[in-house]
């Protein structure tokens, strides 16, 4: 297969697949697409980490790395040495009762000690993702992809300077129009389908509309799980996909167990876009969690980051325990059909295969 994206990276197959496990994104570079590692959950140290593992298993194939630099967040004009207490002061002590009488009713210990704490701000501010994208131009990596806007002009000049290629995702054609206006290389049109976060308007209307108002390469997001949806995809007008959900069931993810099997057994109408996890509309995995923050008790959710801060703890919490009901997660409407465990290069050789099986249909139909 052979599009702008392929020439761009040198890769075989017009393939992106988004994952927050290093296994999964060497297996997708390996298999001839391109592997993206989400940032977003590592400090700089553990960035580094793994990203030189990244480095050692990639078999010298292309991969990406994903941070979050919000074009807008609550505390953008502190200095970083005081942006966690200065945001942490900002939080109501009517949030934080509400999210410990939403544990409490379900039974959820305390953390075991303050090292167990999360880390309450991650890469969602400009200050705190900055240091991941120093680590990571440090690495022989072909791709820095913004997962929450436009990135900074400056961070694209200096990813350009390193000759790392730049994407961001855009839920509409005016926010595709802002990231090209910023240097950006490659557009991701996300469709409301997608997991995390994501807009309003179904992938099956966006792709053609970002398509028309930009000259650089798309890729097709949202609700791309099989071979027959990265066809129509690329019948749009995508020069490639960009695939997330798809890559949590298998066999590389370190998804935990009993996140791995709610996924399975989920069908489409298990995800909602939800506030309850970063305070901007992210699909979520549908479950007690974000039905409270829905429900007339809860005190409404906080912008970013401040929301995430509210809860960081709490997920944490949630994970260590048998809450199962309040577990919730980044998932896309796809996981209806992630019903089974497969390695990720067995999901990479069905997509192709499925690819061409739709296209040659295709073909039967206008040789009729």
């Amino acid at each position: 297969m052979r599009t702008r994206v392929t020439d761009m990276f040198g890769i075989e197959l017009p393939i992106f697949a988004f994952s927050h496990c290093r296994d999964v994104v060497a297996a997708v570079s390996r298999a001839g697409g391109m592997g993206v590692l989400g940032a977003l959950y590592f400090t700089p140290e553990e960035l580094e980490t793994e990203l030189k593992w990244i480095d050692d298993h990639v078999d010298g194939r292309p991969y990406g790395v994903d941070v979050v630099m919000p074009a807008s967040y609550e505390g953008a004009e502190f200095a970083a040495d005081e942006l966690v207490g200065r945001l942490q002061a900002m939080i109501p002590e009517g949030h934080r009762r509400f999210v410990e009488d939403l544990l409490a009713s379900h039974g959820v210990p305390p953390l075991s000690s303050d090292a167990d704490a999360g880390k309450v701000l991650l890469g969602w501010t400009d200050a705190t993702a900055r240091p991941q994208v120093e680590v990571a131009l440090r690495h022989p990596i072909a791709l820095l992809a913004n997962a929450l806007g436009p990135p900074p002009a400056d961070v694209v000049e200096l990813a350009h300077t390193h000759g790392v290629k730049v994407a961001a995702l855009a839920s509409t054609p005016r926010h595709a129009l802002k990231q090209v206006e910023v240097g950006v290389d490659v557009v991701v049109a996300q469709g409301t389908e997608a997991g995390g976060h994501t807009g309003e308007i179904t992938t099956m209307v966006l792709i053609p509309q970002v398509v028309d108002a930009v000259d650089v390469p798309v890729l097709a997001a949202g609700g791309i799980g099989n071979g027959r949806q990265m066809a129509a995809g690329m019948a749009l007008g995508a020069e490639g996909v960009w695939t997330g959900s798809l890559w949590l069931t298998v066999e590389e993810a370190d998804t935990p167990e009993m996140a791995r099997r709610r996924i399975l057994r989920a069908t489409s109408r298990d995800t909602v876009r939800s506030r309850s996890w970063t305070g901007k509309p992210a699909r979520l995995l549908r479950n007690e969690w974000t039905d409270a923050w829905e429900s007339q008790e809860s005190p409404g959710t906080l912008p970013m980051p401040l929301q995430f801060m509210l809860v960081s703890d709490a997920l944490r919490r949630i994970g260590r325990s048998d809450a199962a009901e309040l577990a919730t997660f980044p998932a896309g409407q796809i996981i209806g059909i992630t019903n089974q465990v497969r390695s990720t290069r067995d999901v990479m050789y069905a997509l192709v295969e499925e690819y061409t099986e739709a296209l040659e249909r295709l073909g039967r139909l206008t040789d009729a």
